[in-house]
């Protein structure tokens, strides 16, 4: 089962935000980034290496996704008889990690290997403490074709990959089978674009005989994220430079008419009662849908899973592609997850070494088959659905919605999503904009134009620390 994203608080983007203004420093603060602590080494680290070379891996992961790590250690370190061990270590949310990471870098105990979520990317970049796998993949000639050219795009920087894509995801509509057949509605004819999801949700929104609303046609978690996927199926950039891509991004561009149209279509739905709003908080409205109390979601793959499993014997849980804000949309969406990062810095040789040969491991076919099927993620290599029981793709063909999704589009500057240093705090002011069109407290469009311009200064403040 997967389990819900954590969330960003306010302290935790607080420290982040301070981070990045100290990434400048980073390099002197650990030795700086010579190029032999940022060089990688081949298999003879490991093979001169004195007794057994162990390797602390934090991660965010945590119950039925926390197994799924352990049982992938555990076959890892097995198949290494003794000279390689890698420790997990959970260390909270993706946001609690990142944080721990840069005091980790102050304290110049650095873990070797870590998972960082998607957001935490430009930073890991500019930390100047990390080896680029590419450099591995260089030196031991690894065939990157097995890794899904939609999430290597996303953790690449000019055309070259910087960590081991691990858990990812994708965004999904979800739908409640039986309430479209109560509608007289084929659950097999989903919506494509907002305007025809707005439309079911009318019909798909049911009232008690006192008026009380006892379904709604949709509901989804105010979550910047949904926003970003939104604006990539549109075929637009989030931030300027090229997604951040072709030089660091100057502006987040969330305020555009894309986004003002997403803004006032979810209001529209609140304001008029078709659609619930539960919140900023992820747990919240997927409460609400495992509960079955909305007929459509917004929400990850990596939560399809525990919904099967929450809905098993009240009603089936059917899986759509993510929805185009208009006819016109050309784009796809944005991969969410985390990737696997190598500490340069500080760290032997054999420590690197062995880093990189579990980061290579996690990426093979057998291991992504085993991560799909017990967790939701989409498995990053392309060989890997070829590893799963054809039984279980027959009895469970939802999980195949994601990745049909993912093949089906090619990479582009908008699905490759921002490369922004102060992307959670970006992401937080988007939901401020969101939230304050669908409760009334502004226009949508005055709405999003003042959350983007919340960012600004945080923005350029990381970019004169890295400069």
């Amino acid at each position: 089962m997967a389990l819900p994203r954590p969330r960003r608080t306010g302290a935790v983007i607080l420290a982040l935000i301070t981070a990045a203004a100290l990434v400048a420093g980073c390099g002197a603060d650990s030795g700086g980034d010579s190029s032999d602590a940022l060089d990688a080494p081949g298999a003879e680290a490991l093979e001169n290496a004195d007794g057994k070379t162990t390797v602390e891996f934090w991660h965010s992961m945590k119950g039925a996704n926390a197994t799924a790590v352990d049982k992938l250690v555990a076959d890892f370190n097995a198949a290494n008889g003794g000279k390689v061990e890698i420790k997990p270590v959970y260390q909270g949310s993706y946001d609690e990690t990142i944080a721990k990471y840069k005091a980790s870098v102050q304290q110049k105990s650095t873990p070797a290997l870590v998972q960082v979520y998607d957001i935490g990317t430009r930073f890991m970049v500019d930390s100047k403490q990390v080896v680029p796998v590419h450099k591995f993949i260089e030196k031991d000639k690894f065939d990157a074709a097995e890794i899904e050219p939609n999430i290597a795009s996303y953790y690449s920087v000019e055309g070259k990959l910087w960590s081991m894509p691990f858990n990812t995801s994708t965004p999904l509509l979800y739908l409640n089978k039986e309430a479209f057949e109560s509608a007289r509605l084929d659950p097999n004819q989903p919506p494509k674009t907002l305007a025809e999801l707005g439309e079911l949700a009318k019909k798909l929104t049911v009232k008690d005989a006192s008026g009380k609303t006892t379904r709604y046609g949709f509901g989804a978690a105010i979550y910047g994220w949904l926003l970003e996927q939104l604006l990539a199926t549109d075929g637009k950039e989030y931030c300027d430079n090229g997604n951040g891509r072709q030089k660091l991004a100057t502006r987040v561009q969330f305020d555009q008419p894309a986004a003002v149209q997403v803004a006032q279509w979810w209001t529209d739905l609140v304001r008029d009662g078709y659609a619930t709003n539960t919140g900023r908080k992820t747990d919240d409205a997927q409460a609400a849908f495992k509960a079955g109390t909305v007929a459509m979601h917004l929400e990850s793959t990596s939560v399809l899973r525990g919904y099967v499993d929450a809905a098993a014997g009240r009603f089936t849980v059917l899986t759509a592609p993510y929805p185009k804000v208009s006819e016109t949309s050309t784009g796809g969406p944005i991969i969410g997850g985390a990737s696997l990062w190598i500490s340069g810095v500080g760290h032997s040789a054999a420590e690197k070494r062995a880093a990189w040969e579990f980061a290579k491991f996690s990426a093979g076919a057998t291991p992504q088959a085993q991560w799909h099927t017990g967790t939701g993620y989409v498995p990053i290599n392309v060989r890997a659905l070829d590893q799963v029981d054809k039984a279980w793709t027959t009895k469970y063909p939802q999980f195949r919605t994601a990745v049909d999704q993912l093949h089906a589009l090619p990479p582009s500057v908008a699905s490759a999503g921002c490369l922004l240093g102060v992307m959670p705090q970006a992401r937080k002011a988007a939901e401020d904009g969101l939230e304050a069109a669908i409760v009334g407290a502004k226009p949508a469009e005055q709405a999003m134009k003042d959350a983007a311009a919340s960012v600004q200064s945080a923005i350029e403040s990381y970019n004169t620390s890295v400069s």
